[in-house]
């Protein structure tokens, strides 16, 4: 598949005529917001999945100090609570298939132990911690990611844990150690992973030099200093350094987004932080370089107001708001609480990528610059019409639910992936979608944001065209090639 440069974008895509559009629908949602005191600053996770099997995507939403709660999706835009194990002290959550039986499962993250809700495949969900055998913590976890490797059936876990509050002289420079869970013969051994800096958000995917790595993005308000953002390669089970290429970065780390922007087939990084959002691009052969500051995706300033302290960034997601074959950004800021040096009037932001590669801000004019303490979010296509809706998680205040109406987009395809195996889901695989010169690529991936993930089928815009050639790479190597329509939600099954 030939790969384009931006400049052909214009040429290629053909022209999607409107701007983007959301019409807010959150009187849709049952009354739910994330609230607490410190441990509960952080996190507000949002865990979007379908749990009954209709195709329409669900959502799980974090509690803090109030009950979690589990939000159907019943069609047309309307959703109901479902009962399910009352849990307080959640500060996110992740959809995971962990036992391969095609009814995705939850890990729970809590300022707290930690849990794991096996799912029934009817929204029902029941406490499987001890079942599947998860080593039991008392420890503040606010970041999550998950992989399969050497055959096992079933994942490998990495838990990122903020400040240790047992450590009498916190909270700062009290950061806590992080942890994997590795599947042994019956349940799973822990493994310490230190230092820890703080850890608000994880991702395992394949870094620039093509290896699979667990990023892990710290905040330096806690660590102070000596910290940094951190590279684990996960064959080598080693800290990357200047000698790898991983440059020394610190930041006030809240959230990760990754995505291939420029059509090399390297994913950039989006770290969202206090202050500037700095996305990283990845270079040939190794390391990551920071954008120019003319790229539009620093976000470094409220939009809105005349606000003129900084930003906080928290969830960061890519996806194509308007169907144009280019990538839109979205992320989710807020104030922590009440800190003074930092903006209290913080609107969403919502970057559309322009022809030329670069971003420029849409959300006021979008309707989504939401001025609440936003944390958690998601964009999924909640009536399934093939246009990427928005939910917004926000601290003591209601969700927030905005459907995607504009009037005129570019064609779409949506893919989900399925093997044999533990590995159900094919968590690692990598999806290549080629239409009219343009290749676009993501990696199949559980973990980054803020507090929560998806698993959804992956949707693409494809501008103008009628028809996508697919190549999926799955986590073995092994590649599978399909030319399918738009407009449609397809099921590629590795033979």
């Amino acid at each position: 598949m030939k790969r384009a440069v931006f400049a052909c974008f214009a040429l290629l895509t053909g022209a999607v005529s409107a701007e983007p559009l959301f019409e807010n629908r959150s009187s849709a949602l049952p009354e739910h917001s994330y609230s607490g005191g410190w441990e509960h600053f952080v996190g507000g996770g949002l865990a979007v999945f379908d749990c009954d099997g209709d195709e329409l995507p669900d959502i799980f939403a974090a509690g803090g100090t109030e009950l979690a709660q589990l939000i159907r999706n019943t069609g047309a835009f309307t959703f109901e609570p479902r009962v399910i194990p009352e849990l307080t002290g959640v500060t996110g959550a992740y959809p995971i298939d962990v036992d391969a039986d095609g009814f995705l499962d939850l890990f729970v993250l809590r300022a707290g132990p930690n849990m794991l809700l096996k799912g029934g495949g009817d929204c029902t969900f029941t406490d499987a911690t001890e079942g599947f055998g998860l080593p039991v913590s008392d420890q503040w976890s606010t970041a999550f990611t998950a992989w399969w490797e050497n055959g096992d059936q079933r994942p490998t876990f990495a838990i990122g844990n903020y400040v240790d509050r047992e450590d009498p002289k916190g909270p700062f420079e009290a950061c806590d150690t992080n942890a994997i869970l590795r599947p042994a013969q019956t349940g799973y051994l822990k493994e310490t992973l230190q230092p820890g800096f703080c850890s608000l958000s994880m991702l395992a995917a394949k870094d620039s030099r093509g290896r699979d790595t667990l990023r892990i993005s710290n905040d330096r308000h806690y660590y102070v200093r000596g910290g940094r953002e951190q590279m684990w390669d996960i064959k080598e089970r080693r800290f990357l350094g200047e000698e790898d290429g991983w440059k020394r970065v610190s930041l006030w780390g809240m959230g990760i987004a990754s995505r291939d922007l420029n059509g090399d087939g390297l994913d950039e990084v989006m770290l969202t932080s206090m202050g500037d959002q700095l996305l990283q691009f990845a270079t040939q052969g190794g390391g990551y370089k920071a954008a120019p500051f003319g790229f539009g995706t620093y976000a470094h300033r409220p939009h809105v107001g005349d606000e003129g302290r900084p930003s906080t960034g928290w969830h960061a997601e890519f996806g194509d708001i308007d169907n144009d074959a280019r990538v839109d950004l979205f992320i989710a800021k807020g104030n922590v609480d009440q800190m003074p040096s930092m903006a209290m009037r913080d609107p969403n932001t919502l970057l559309q990528q322009q022809v030329d590669g670069t971003f420029r801000e849409i959300s006021q004019f979008a309707g989504v610059a939401s001025m609440d303490r936003s944390r958690g979010a998601a964009l999924a296509d909640f009536d399934l019409d093939g246009r990427l809706d928005l939910i917004v998680s926000n601290r003591r205040v209601p969700l927030e639910l905005y459907r995607n109406v504009t009037p005129t987009t570019g064609t779409w395809i949506a893919l989900s992936l399925e093997q044999a195996g533990g590995n159900r889901n094919a968590i690692g695989a990598v999806i290549e979608v080629w239409a009219e010169g343009v290749d676009q690529s993501v990696q199949h991936v559980i973990g980054g944001g803020h507090a929560g993930g998806q698993i959804l089928p992956r949707h693409f815009g494809l501008g103008a065209a009628q028809v996508a050639q697919v190549r999926v790479t799955w986590p073995d190597g092994t590649q599978t090639e399909r030319s399918l329509k738009a407009g449609a939600r397809h099921i590629i099954i590795k033979p």
